[in-house]
C-alpha cells in the first residue's frame, strides 16, 4: 500500500507525538507526494486501477508487469507515466475546487481526496503540490544532471514543497524558514540520491552531477559495479559533504520554533544526519548495499538537535 511506505523513509512523517490533526494531515501530504512518485517511477500497485480512477487510457500492452525488475522505460510506458501524471493534476484541480465548493466535483482518487479538508483548512496553495507533479514530469525526460545547480534545481521540485507545505500546516511559514526549510529539504533529497545510486541507475536515471563523475574520473560503468571503487566512494564522499553543508545550514530552522514542531523538525533534520552517518560507515560504498539510518543514532540525533535547537 502507498501510505505503508512512510515507515522506510530515512524521518519520521507522521510520529505519534504529534496531535491526531497534524498526523492525519502530514499522512494526507505524504500520500499525494507518494501517489504521485510511485506514478512517475512506474512502482504503482494497481496501475489499471489508478488509471480508470483518473479517466486515464489503459496501460499499454507489453507494459512491464507489478514486481517485474526495474529498468529504463520505454515509450510507451513513459506516456502512459505522464498520462497518469496529467490525471493526477486534474484531480488536483478537483481537490482546490471542492475545498472552495462542497458542491464541486470531489477528487477520484481516495488519496487526493484526503487532501480537501486539509486544503480548506490551512489555505494552502496548489503551487507546492503542482510542483511536486513537475518532478516526476521532468524524470521522464531527464536521465542526467550535468551540474549541481541543475541538481538542486529538481530538488526545489522534487523536495522543497514537502517542507514548505509542513509549515504551512503549521502555521508558522515566513520567508526566513522557508529558505532554512529549502536548505534541509534538498539536503534530504541528494542524500536519497547517494543511498539509491544503484536503484536509479537500474531505472535509467542518474542524480550525481556530470561535472562530478568527470572531476573523480568515474565512469557510469563504475556506477553500474558490484561493489564502488576508490573513485565512486571518493565523488560520493564529495556529494556528502555538500549534502551535511545544506543540513548545517538549515538546522538553525529547528531552534526558531517551540513544542512537538520543534520536535518533528529536529526528527527531519537528524534523518538526514543519521543517513549521511550510514553512508560514511559503509565507506561510501553505495552500490554493494543501501545504506540505511540506525534508529538509535537518529532519535540521539535528534535529541541533541531538538535541545541546541540546530
Amino acid at each position: 500500500m502507498t501510505l505503508d511506505k512512510a515507515d522506510l523513509e530515512n524521518f519520521p512523517v507522521a510520529p505519534f507525538f504529534l496531535p491526531a490533526a497534524w498526523r492525519t494531515d502530514l499522512m494526507a501530504v505524504y500520500g499525494f507526494a507518494r501517489l504521485v512518485d510511485d506514478a512517475g517511477d512506474g512502482d504503482l500497485a494497481d496501475p489499471a486501477g489508478t488509471a480508470r480512477q483518473l479517466d486515464v487510457a489503459a496501460p499499454a500492452p507489453g507494459r512491464p508487469a507489478a514486481g517485474a525488475p526495474a529498468g529504463p522505460p520505454g515509450a510507451a510506458e513513459t506516456a502512459f507515466r505522464l498520462a497518469l501524471l496529467d490525471g493526477l493534476e486534474r484531480d488536483l484541480d478537483r481537490v482546490f475546487e471542492a475545498a472552495l465548493d462542497p458542491a464541486a466535483d470531489r477528487p477520484r482518487h481516495p488519496l487526493m481526496r484526503a487532501l480537501v479538508p486539509l486544503v480548506g483548512r490551512h489555505a494552502l496553495t496548489p503551487e507546492p503540490f503542482r510542483r511536486l507533479i513537475e518532478a516526476n514530469r521532468v524524470d521522464q525526460t531527464t536521465a542526467r544532471y550535468p551540474g549541481y545547480q541543475d541538481l538542486t534545481d529538481y530538488c526545489r521540485l522534487s523536495a522543497d514543497p514537502v517542507g514548505r507545505l509542513v509549515l504551512s500546516i503549521a502555521g508558522v511559514s515566513t520567508p526566513e524558514r522557508i529558505a532554512l526549510s529549502d536548505a534541509i529539504c534538498t539536503a534530504l533529497q541528494i542524500v536519497e540520491h547517494l543511498q539509491d545510486v544503484a536503484e536509479d541507475l537500474a531505472r535509467g536515471r542518474i542524480y550525481l552531477p556530470a561535472e562530478d563523475l568527470a572531476r573523480f574520473g568515474v565512469t557510469e560503468a563504475d556506477l553500474a559495479a558490484p561493489s564502488a571503487g576508490p573513485a565512486v566512494r571518493e565523488l560520493v564522499a564529495f556529494e556528502a559533504d555538500r549534502a551535511r553543508t545544506l543540513l548545517d545550514r538549515g538546522a538553525p530552522l529547528v531552534g526558531t520554533v517551540r513544542g512537538r514542531l520543534r520536535l518533528l523538525l529536529a526528527g527531519f533534520t537528524a534523518g538526514g544526519y543519521a543517513a549521511l552517518a550510514a553512508v560514511e560507515a559503509a565507506g561510501y560504498d553505495v552500490l554493494a548495499q543501501q545504506a540505511k539510518p540506525d534508529k538509535r543514532r537518529l532519535a540521539a540525533k535528534a535529541a541533541a538537535i531538538f535541545a541546541k535547537g540546530r
